[in-house]
């Protein structure tokens, strides 16, 4: 399994991908105790990078918005 510092380099795309092979193989079963604690443990990590990556995007077009809302302010005050 991966450590801390290679979930960092992890793009949303990557993280995503790696999460549903990981569903996929607690959900086909077959696998010990110990391997599917393992799984689930590595679901939750991936599960917490993509939500950081959300959670940043969703910043960055609040962001923008902003942006363009008080640049419309600012033009309609011109006017």
């Amino acid at each position: 399994m991966s450590s801390r510092t290679d979930e960092a380099a992890l793009s949303y795309e990557q993280a995503r991908d790696e999460l549903i092979e990981t569903v996929r193989r607690l959900e086909a079963g077959g696998t010990s105790l110990e391997e599917s604690l393992a799984l689930w443990e590595r679901g939750e990590e991936l599960a917490r990078v993509c939500r950081r990556w959300l959670e940043g995007a969703r910043a960055r077009l609040d962001a923008a918005l902003a942006e363009e809302e008080e640049k419309a302010e600012g033009d309609a005050e011109e006017e």
